[in-house]
């Protein structure tokens, strides 16, 4: 079995990729919940329903998100009655949304209902937020404190940030489902995803960083930063307004001590050796998973 630390779109591609290769079943992915929310009195879990439209074949590849096949006119109507719409909800995925906050309501934990959404949508790899507790994901910009998706979305991450915080990870913890697929795992991989929104909130849940630093033999990460930027999204930008260095070897010093292999693209070839220098092995082959040969090399790089 294989572990995988997961955020959004790159981990969903990573995951279907995987998937291609190894018995679903046999693949379970850890995913963060600090960019969920509460919309319309509605709890959405962006990262969880990216991953699990993706895997299922449901996800709208003209957007990056939501649904194949979407209506807005819901949307529409809120909008035209002056409601908050920047935040828009396709007709269809309002079904996941309403869902998920009628079990929440009844008492169920978000780990269940992930498990009963992914069985109904005949996703076969194993989703587990990190945690059931409450995470939050916030930033400190040049106009005020925001939530993740105040600055993702309704700011389209066009804003200076000059520190995130994680809301909750001191409180929150790994669920049991968790902990036991990062003991038992024979391989933990770390995603191509945001280092810094994505994968920290995961590793600041209590439970998580001590495992993968007990088990730094057997965990691999894919580095989402290409010859010093990020395929998509504001990786890049975070890591330089953070005071990171902005490139393969930046992420991986962000991971000091939990990485046992890191997989880097051929346009950064020439820092392997700088990767070997700090204890860590190290893989070439490409990493942009847009053309299908590539991202079955990818695939056999991480399985390897």
């Amino acid at each position: 079995m294989i572990t995988v630390l997961s955020g959004g779109v790159g981990a969903a591609r990573l995951l279907a990729t995987l998937s291609d290769t190894l018995d679903p079943s046999e693949i379970t992915a850890i995913v963060n919940v600090g960019d969920d929310l509460t919309m319309h009195g509605l709890t959405v879990c962006p990262d969880l329903d990216t991953i699990m439209y993706t895997l299922a074949g449901l996800n709208n590849h003209q957007l990056g998100w939501g649904l194949e096949g979407e209506s807005w006119r819901v949307m529409q109507e809120l909008d035209a009655l002056g409601g908050e719409a920047w935040f828009r909800l396709g007709d269809r995925d309002l079904a996941t949304h309403l869902y998920r906050s009628q079990r929440l309501a009844h008492g169920a934990t978000k780990t269940e209902v992930t498990a009963e959404l992914c069985d109904r949508l005949g996703v076969r790899v194993r989703l587990l937020p990190v945690t059931d507790d409450a995470l939050a994901t916030c930033f400190d910009t040049d106009l005020g404190r925001m939530s993740f998706q105040e600055y993702f979305v309704r700011h389209h991450h066009d804003v200076a940030v000059s520190a995130i915080d994680i809301v909750g990870a001191d409180e929150a913890s790994a669920s049991n489902e968790v902990l036991e697929s990062l003991r038992d795992a024979s391989k933990i991989v770390i995603a191509p995803s945001n280092p810094l929104i994505s994968i920290d909130p995961i590793l600041r849940v209590r439970g998580v960083r001590d495992l993968l630093e007990q088990r730094r033999d057997v965990v691999v990460g894919v580095s989402p930063i290409i010859d010093g930027h990020a395929l998509k999204g504001p990786a890049d930008r975070l890591l330089a307004e953070l005071g990171h260095e902005v490139s393969c070897l930046g992420v991986l010093d962000f991971y000091k001590g939990l990485i046992g292999t890191w997989i880097i693209d051929e346009a950064d070839a020439t820092r392997a050796d700088a990767v070997r220098s700090r204890g860590v092995d190290v893989v070439v082959t490409t990493t942009i998973m847009a053309e299908p040969e590539n991202a079955r090399r990818l695939s056999a790089a991480v399985l390897a």
